[in-house]
């Protein structure tokens, strides 16, 4: 990256296919979202890649983890994977911060994917909205738990047992608890044991910084083709930034869809719905 620090490509899947890049939420890996990117091995050229001081990567400072260095990260990879698994269109597949990544990236430096599958980006409310203050607590809520979060386990177990219990991963499908604590975890720096790879500073940090009501004035000269899917927006305990998602496109009158019974974590709950939406997508520009 242009400051120095590493992200790490990962190439997978079938070399002659249409290639799709893939990425992660916030505090997540790319590890994770095997259970949605596996079915696409055969079909796909895949490159996967985890942000700063996520997943492989090496921890990067506190002080550069927010939006903006993001995109310019983004701006790296695109030409890194260019430059290493040589040059071909591109299709931008992200969930949550990476999806809202690239969406500030699309706007403020135009093109750079030849379309974008994007999973329940965090939107904000535009402001007056009925969700905003819902919305607002949220995310501080969010923020003030993850600074209290956990840091350091005996085991990876250890947090798979948390995951399982936690009210919000209750639509997980089995086994993905211990793939989360697999993906998330790496071996202690000091003193045994396992430790977050991306540290609960900067996972709070990103969620406090979320905001942001100014793509809507943008949308009308989107640069690629887009695609939004989002959780269900529909139920009881529905998520908020899925109930938003579902406003921007009606008001922006974009290509969106859902997955019923789907939470914000709708890649790790229902990949196989989530492959279809994206695959129809797909094949009807022609980039599958």
């Amino acid at each position: 990256m242009a400051d120095g620090s590493l992200v790490i490509l990962r190439r997978h899947g079938n070399p002659d296919g249409p290639r799709l890049v893939l990425s992660h939420g916030n505090g997540l890996a790319i590890d994770l979202y095997y259970p949605f990117w596996s079915r696409l091995m055969d079909r796909f050229d895949l490159v996967v890649h985890d942000f700063r001081s996520h997943g492989w990567n090496p921890r990067a400072p506190l002080g550069t983890h927010h939006f903006p260095t993001f995109v310019w990260d983004s701006e790296h990879v695109v030409r890194g994977i260019d430059r290493h698994f040589g040059a071909k269109p591109k299709v931008g597949v992200f969930h949550s911060m990476s999806a809202l990544t690239a969406l500030y990236q699309a706007l403020r430096s135009g093109p750079r994917f030849a379309a974008l599958v994007l999973f329940d980006p965090p939107l904000s409310p535009p402001n007056g909205d009925r969700l905003e203050r819902v919305y607002l607590e949220r995310e501080n809520e969010l923020s003030a738990r993850t600074r209290r979060r956990q840091p350091r386990f005996d085991t990876r177990e250890e947090l798979a047992e948390i995951v399982r219990a936690a009210s919000v991963f209750q639509r997980l499908l089995p086994g993905v608890p211990e793939l989360y604590a697999q993906a998330t975890l790496r071996p202690a720096e000091t003193g045994g044991g396992y430790e977050l790879c991306c540290p609960r500073e900067h996972e709070a940090q990103v969620f406090a910084t979320f905001l942001d009501s100014s793509f809507e004035l943008a949308m009308g000269s989107f640069p690629c083709p887009l695609k939004l899917i989002g959780g269900d927006p529909t139920g009881p305990g529905a998520f908020v930034p899925s109930i938003v998602l579902r406003d921007f496109a009606r008001r922006c009158d974009l290509d969106y869809d859902y997955v019923p019974g789907a939470s914000h974590f709708l890649q790790l709950e229902k990949p196989a719905e989530c492959t279809a939406l994206m695959l129809e997508f797909l094949e009807r520009h022609g980039l599958a």
